[in-house]
């Protein structure tokens, strides 16, 4: 790839401007919290892993324009810019998650000199960056292996690169089938109404040479009647501690397709898109947007002006459409609740 999701600068946080490909690349430049609130509002970065990582370094920029700030003005802020950032998206656990990490690891510096705090926090967010990348080359080895030879594979929403640090979640398990010589054919939906697999999957997938098919949404269940599809690939925005898991709006239609056609259907997402406190689906929190992404294009109105919108940005499919859940320590299999909270903190699989 010539480019980067992101680059966490001592000063800034530059991400890739997703709201532009794939016309142009473009990078964005994010140079204290508010603007990192903005650009995750805004969806300049989006996709779960990446969302957590781009909050983390928000997180830094805060403390970084706090430093001057003696002890409890300081600590004052910093909690008042973490409540911000958290906010800034509500269904997307990994947010919440990069968040506390950053929150942990300045509880555990709080008594060095502020030079010293934002060099920790620093070096903090820069790992949770590289871990990203790391668990996402395991995930995709890991899940490969669910991927036969010659196989027609359809995934939905943007799950590679741009949607992480780097690598990618649903999108990196395919990458890592084609690198290992799998002469597959992957189907991408277009994904109303950002168009995330029409402008961000196609343009990755043909930037990497990985033979694909754009579709609209509506015609995945012409391709599964006709046998094209072997197996569902997804990733995930929040999964619950039954396995319900939330991600992009139209994935649920597809489980239910690929029970009606018993296609292979897998989430693929690392550990820290698990949601161990949640109990099910229904306690997921789902965030609804703007009406103006489905009545309007560029700006251009494509529907009657005063007409009702129901614009759900995920929906939540039941574990038991789930056939499994690719994660970097291996892929999870029903019963899932017991399965999922053996690899949870504190559980008993290695």
């Amino acid at each position: 790839m010539k480019w980067e999701t992101m680059l966490l600068e001592e000063d800034c946080l530059r991400l890739i401007d997703q709201r532009k490909i794939p016309q142009k690349i473009e990078y964005f430049k994010a140079r204290d919290y508010r603007q990192v609130i903005f650009a995750i509002k805004e969806m300049v970065v989006r996709g779960a892993p990446a969302i957590g990582a781009t909050a983390a370094h928000g997180v830094y920029l805060a403390a970084l324009e706090f430093k001057k700030l003696g002890g409890n003005d300081f600590r004052k802020e910093m909690e008042r810019a973490l409540q911000e950032l958290a906010a800034s998206r509500p269904t997307a656990v990994n947010l919440t998650w990069g968040i506390r990490r950053m929150e942990k690891a300045i509880k555990e510096n709080e008594d060095l000199e502020i030079e010293k705090l934002l060099e920790k926090l620093l070096q903090e967010s820069r790992t949770i960056a590289r871990e990203d990348v790391e668990i996402n080359e395991e995930l995709g080895r890991v899940g490969q292996e669910i991927i036969p030879n010659e196989a027609g594979v359809l995934t939905h929403c943007n799950t590679g690169a741009l949607a992480t640090v780097g690598f990618g979640t649903a999108l990196g398990v395919i990458r890592a089938a084609h690198a290992a010589g799998k002469n597959i054919k992957v189907f991408v939906d277009e994904t109303r109404p950002r168009l995330q697999g029409a402008r961000l999957n196609a343009f990755e997938l043909l930037e990497e040479g990985i033979p694909a098919t754009l579709i609209v949404d509506s015609t995945a269940a012409v391709l599964m009647q006709k046998g094209e599809v072997n197996v569902i690939v997804v990733g995930a925005d929040r999964i619950a501690g039954n396995g319900d898991t939330a991600n992009k709006i139209g994935t649920f239609m597809l489980s239910q397709l690929a029970r009606v056609f018993k296609i292979p259907f897998y989430i693929a997402a690392p550990i820290s898109t698990i949601d161990f406190d949640l109990e099910g689906g229904e306690d997921i929190e789902i965030e609804e947007r703007d009406p103006r992404e489905i009545t309007h294009w560029q700006d251009q109105p494509i529907a009657p002006e005063g007409v009702k919108v129901f614009n759900p940005a995920f929906d939540v499919t039941p574990a038991e459409d789930i056939t499994g859940i690719i994660t970097e320590k291996g892929i999870i299999r029903a019963p899932f609740k017991e399965n999922l909270a053996s690899i949870a903190p504190g559980g008993d699989k290695d």
